[in-house]
């Protein structure tokens, strides 16, 4: 039985680990034809053979999103294979400082907008005029739930997915116009290369583990679910909202 996803073309950023790998994977079990990409060949070769021994419609590219020819290559040889673009997933993000805020140095300042927002934003910018010869799309940003309420000694990192809530609230009117709808994804404590910094201090755990009414750690899978159906029909209704995915943690500006 063809998936709901079946005849839908998604690229996936940051795709080839944690969060972005589940979500790639689960579009394409869902039908969709994905286009894995990341910052290193390497990645990118290892996950599209990962998928492909599943019996999955993925190819792999090389992207850093806050490179404007690679964004530009992403879209283009996503076109060139699949025919078109349906779905974005915009899951890269980098947090470049672990401290006060107030001590954030100005280039981690810089690093973490241009790649967490501004990139998000050139991507949406950049993937419309595809999604309008398609007759319309559907957007994924992937916040967190500290964007809501801000992690300690991660502020700036915190303020930047504050930022993409607000980018999914000012978009989403325009983009309706165009048949285009753009939604969030805000985890909580996903279990991740990402997260080890915390997952690895056991009294850092024990503290966020204390702030999760589920009592654990998220998995990348429990994320994908929320993808696929926000990049399907099943969410046809929805433009403009957040899902929380955090085990139970306060999600709510």
């Amino acid at each position: 039985m063809a998936g709901k996803l079946a005849g839908k073309v998604a690229i996936v950023t940051a795709s080839t680990d944690g969060i972005g790998f589940a979500i790639a994977r689960r579009l394409a079990q869902d039908g969709a034809k994905v286009m894995v990409s990341s910052r290193k060949q390497n990645n990118v070769d290892n996950a599209v053979k990962a998928l492909k021994q599943e019996n999955l419609n993925v190819e792999g590219l090389v992207c850093h999103v806050a490179k404007k020819e690679d964004r530009s290559k992403l879209f283009n040889e996503t076109v060139k294979k699949f025919g078109g673009i349906d779905v974005l997933v915009s899951n890269a993000a980098s947090s470049t400082y672990f401290g006060p805020t107030l001590n954030t140095p100005e280039d981690s300042y810089d690093k973490m907008f241009d790649l967490n927002v501004k990139s998000s934003f050139m991507l949406c910018k950049e993937v419309v005029p595809e999604m309008e010869k398609r007759g319309g799309g559907t957007i994924v940003l992937i916040s967190s739930v500290a964007g809501y309420v801000p992690g300690p000694m991660i502020g700036i990192y915190s303020l930047t997915k504050t930022a993409l809530l607000g980018l999914n609230k000012v978009l989403a009117p325009e983009l309706a116009a165009h048949n285009i709808r753009i939604n969030c994804i805000a985890p909580g404590i996903i279990k991740t290369k990402f997260s080890n910094a915390l997952t690895q201090n056991e009294d850092a755990l024990n503290v966020a583990l204390s702030t999760i009414p589920l009592g654990r750690l998220g998995t990348p899978e429990e994320c994908s679910g929320a993808a696929s159906f926000l990049a399907s029909d099943d969410s046809a209704y929805m433009t403009g909202e957040t899902i929380v995915v955090s085990g139970g943690m306060t999600g709510r500006l």
